[in-house]
């Protein structure tokens, strides 16, 4: 039997989801996990519950009656950063490219297992947390990376990125000049041996409008067609 992953001591988890069967099987699995767990049934409720008790992580429904999912990240990640797995009720590419787009660090398509749904946890909180050992400073083309504080610039000034986007932002700091697939950088960056090759484009994207001049003529993170990616500090030319 797959060991359950267990959480460090207080980690709270905040369940946003209007059905009630869903919220509390995923709120039992978390709480035998070991997570401290909050519960909202609907937008309101879930900010109001996330100021009253700022969450580690949010687990949110994208179909919420009223106020969407959507919304509710948006207005979260205006009071301050926070991971988000969003749940999609339907398997539609769509749903799950809103849900990149908005921020959310990963998503789980509904039905979905509810241990898969605590690894899942499990790896974005792991992945937020600051490094435990001192990690070098990452420089290239204007951009400062510190891997330890989890703390990126461009110019000088703070930039506001996902989890997901910094970890692919070091990644290719660390490995300039080299073409990497969308299946390499699933698995390099995040661990991911499966999943949605769409999630690597959407967050290519996102980066690519946070650290680029002109995203619409990226020159530092390059395309290579037929390939993937490539990240150039000099910014010579486009593929």
């Amino acid at each position: 039997m797959e060991q359950q992953p267990h959480a460090q001591a207080g980690t709270r988890v905040l369940v946003v989801d209007d059905d009630p069967t869903v919220a509390e099987i995923v709120t039992g699995y978390l709480d035998r996990a070991g997570y401290v767990v909050d519960r909202a049934g609907d937008g309101p409720d879930a900010l109001a519950r996330a100021a009253a008790h700022w969450p580690d992580l949010v687990v949110l429904d994208l179909m919420l009656p009223g106020m969407d999912g959507l919304e509710v990240c948006r207005r979260m990640r205006g009071h301050g950063p926070v991971p988000v797995i969003m749940l999609t009720a339907r398997g539609d590419e769509d749903d799950r490219i809103l849900g990149l787009e908005v921020g959310a660090d990963d998503y789980v398509t509904k039905p979905f297992s509810p241990r898969e749904l605590v690894l899942r946890v499990e790896s974005v909180l792991r992945r937020a947390r600051p490094a435990r050992a001192p990690a070098g400073l990452l420089h290239a083309a204007g951009l400062a990376v510190d891997p330890a504080a989890r703390r990126a610039t461009k110019s000088g000034s703070e930039l506001a990125l996902t989890i997901r986007e910094f970890d692919l932002l070091a990644f290719l700091l660390r490995n300039p000049g080299r073409a990497y697939s969308r299946e390499e950088l699933m698995r390099e960056v995040w661990g991911w041996d499966f999943g949605d090759l769409s999630t690597v484009t959407v967050h290519v994207r996102r980066l690519r409008g946070k650290v680029e001049d002109d995203p619409a003529r990226p020159r530092l993170i390059q395309t290579v067609w037929g390939v993937g990616y490539r990240f150039e500090p000099a910014g010579a030319g486009e593929e």
